[in-house]
């Protein structure tokens, strides 16, 4: 157990230290530069966000297989993305593509547009 006078002299070096030290930026603060420096060098602050996959070019899918489903009728259709290219090209984006597939084997016709036609879900 420290002695009354140990413990006034922790107290004098916490309330200096208190004092010296300097607060933390409130969220009305403005950010310091080391931060702003430190979020800009990061790689990931150079590369662009990522785009969901029914936005993307045939070219830009990294994978091999493609697929898209429907959420009316439960119908999968998987297409190869080389045979994708090669039907499509490989500026064609992956949502018209899909679309596309799953209208040419539809089976849910009502004769009305507005609900004639599959309800493409891109899962991965």
């Amino acid at each position: 157990m420290p002695s009354p006078k140990q413990m006034e002299k922790l107290a004098r070096e916490a309330a200096r230290r208190r004092d010296q030290a300097v607060p933390d930026p409130g969220p009305g603060d403005p950010m310091p530069d080391k931060l702003w420096d430190a979020v800009l060098s990061d790689p990931r602050a150079a590369t662009r966000p990522a785009q969901p996959i029914q936005q993307c070019r045939l070219s830009e899918i990294q994978r091999h297989v493609l697929r898209v489903e429907c959420q009316r009728c439960a119908r999968i259709v998987e297409i190869q993305k080389a045979d994708a290219v090669r039907f499509y090209g490989a500026s064609a984006l992956w949502k018209n593509v899909g679309r596309r597939l799953l209208d040419q084997t539809c089976t849910n016709r009502t004769g009305r547009h507005e609900e004639d036609g599959c309800w493409p879900s891109w899962s991965g």
